[in-house]
C-alpha cells in the first residue's frame, strides 16, 4: 500500500503473513525535546497502522556554529525514548547547512504487523464508533507551555504551566495502538497537525465516509484550553501527538479493553455513509473542511 490522503504510513507485504510499515516525520515546531518528539511522533505513525515500531533512522540537520554539545543532546533525547519504546536505531544522516536556522530532526520508522491485523487511516466504513485516546491538544500544549513559558506566566498560575508541561510524558500512543490493532479496529490516525478537526477530516477522507462528532464529547484538558485561550487559539485545531483516533465496530468493547490498560478513551461520535463531516456545537452544526495551518504555527 502506498501514499493517499490522510494515510500515516506505506506498507510492503512479506513472506510469511508479515507486513512492514513504514513512516516519515519532521520535527519543526519544538525547540525542547526535540528528540524525545522525533522519536515518538514516528512510533506513533506505526502505532496507527497496528504496527510494532522495530527501527528508526535519522537525518539530523544543523544550523551553522552548533555545537558538538548540542548534538550529543539531540542524540541522547532520541537514544533514550528510542530504548524507551523499544526500538532500534539503525542509521541516518548528520549534516551542518545555512539551509537551516535551528535543529531538524527527520526520522524513518519501521514497524511489523501481520498482514491481517494491518489498519489504515482509509479502513473505516459507515456506522462505526470513533473513539478518541487520552485527550486532544496534548503535544501543542506541551511545546507552549515549554517554550512561551514567560507570557502564559502573566496569565496563568505556576502550577497549571507546569502540568502542561509534564503533557511530555503522555505523547506516545504505541500502546492504544497496538491494543486497538489486536481488537480489530477498521481505522486509526494520529491526531497530529490540524488537531482533531483535521484528524476526523483526513481519516473520513481517506475512509470516503462522513461523520457526526458532538464536540462536547472530545475529550480535552482544562490546561489546554486555558493555554490556547491565552494566545487566541482554537484547541480543537492544535497539534495532537498524544491522543489516537480509532474507527471499530465496537467502540464500548474497545473502551474496556483500554481501560483494562489503564488508557483512558471516549466515545465521540460515528461515521456514516454521507459525505458531510460535521461537528455539533452549542452553536450548531459546523462542516469539516481539509485541515490547514496548524494552530501552533500562528505563534
Amino acid at each position: 500500500m502506498g501514499s493517499a490522503v490522510g494515510e500515516d504510513c506505506a506498507a510492503l507485504e512479506l513472506p510469511k503473513g508479515y507486513v512492514f510499515v513504514c513512516s516519515t516525520d519532521p520535527i519543526t515546531a519544538a525547540k525542547e525535546n526535540t528528540g524525545r518528539l522525533a522519536v515518538s511522533v514516528t512510533a506513533n505513525d506505526l502505532a496507527s497502522a497496528g504496527a510494532e515500531p522495530l527501527a528508526i533512522m535519522l537525518t539530523i540537520l544543523l544550523p551553522p556554529g552548533s555545537s558538538e554539545e548540542l548534538l550529543s543532546a539531540l542524540m541522547s533525547e532520541v537514544s533514550e525514548q528510542a530504548a524507551l519504546l523499544n526500538i532500534e536505531i539503525i542509521g541516518g544522516h548528520t549534516e551542518v547547512t545555512d539551509t537551516v536556522v535551528r535543529p531538524l530532526l527527520s526520522v524513518t520508522g519501521i514497524g511489523r504487523v501481520k498482514k491481517e491485523k494491518f489498519v489504515p487511516t482509509g479502513g473505516a466504513h459507515p456506522g462505526e464508533d470513533l473513539i478518541v485516546t487520552k485527550a486532544v491538544g496534548i503535544e501543542g500544549t506541551y511545546i507552549i507551555a515549554t517554550e512561551r513559558e514567560k507570557e502564559l506566566s502573566e496569565s496563568l498560575p505556576e502550577s497549571l504551566i507546569k502540568r502542561a508541561q509534564g503533557f511530555i510524558e503522555d505523547i506516545s500512543v504505541v500502546k492504544e495502538g497496538l491494543i486497538a490493532g489486536e481488537y480489530g479496529a477498521s481505522a486509526m490516525h494520529d491526531i497530529t497537525e490540524g488537531g482533531i478537526y483535521g484528524a476526523l477530516w483526513e481519516l473520513c477522507e481517506s475512509s470516503g465516509v462522513g461523520c457526526e462528532v458532538d464536540i462536547k464529547k472530545i475529550p480535552i484538558r482544562q490546561e489546554t484550553i486555558e493555554v490556547a485561550e491565552v494566545f487566541g487559539l482554537d484547541p480543537y485545531r492544535l497539534i495532537s501527538s498524544g491522543s489516537m483516533l480509532i474507527a471499530c465496530r465496537d467502540g464500548n468493547g474497545l473502551l474496556s479493553e483500554l481501560s483494562k490498560a489503564g488508557i483512558e478513551a471516549s466515545y465521540i461520535g460515528r461515521t456514516n455513509e454521507t459525505k458531510k463531516r460535521i461537528i455539533k456545537t452549542n452553536a450548531g452544526e459546523r462542516f469539516l473542511t481539509p485541515p490547514g495551518t496548524d494552530e501552533l504555527h500562528k505563534l
